[in-house]
């Protein structure tokens, strides 16, 4: 399964920004040794249901460590049997716009 996620605090630091508490849940994941990504709005990463759910929980415990109230959007692409999704599924779009 592939998870698309973003954690975010309620508040931000004196300026206004996340990234600090942000920065905290993406080291979670990278920790993780599952195959991820981070861009400007979400983090991905690919594994079986139950590790990449602990590794969501632990990220937002990072952040949760910071602030006293924790936002969570998810979205999961669920397709038993595929493994490598997470760049496979890109090459096949780059391939198509090649064609």
């Amino acid at each position: 399964m592939i998870v698309a996620f973003s954690i975010s605090p309620s508040g931000g630091d004196e300026s206004g920004s996340v990234s600090a508490a942000v920065a905290e849940a993406v080291r979670v994941v990278r920790a993780s040794g599952l195959p991820n990504e981070t861009n400007a709005m979400f983090t991905n990463i690919e594994g079986e249901w139950d590790e990449v759910m602990a590794v969501v929980k632990q990220a937002v415990e990072a952040v949760a460590a910071v602030s006293p109230r924790v936002s969570l959007v998810l979205k999961a692409d669920i397709r038993p049997g595929y493994t490598g999704q997470l760049t496979a599924k890109v090459e096949r779009i780059e391939q198509a716009l090649r064609d």
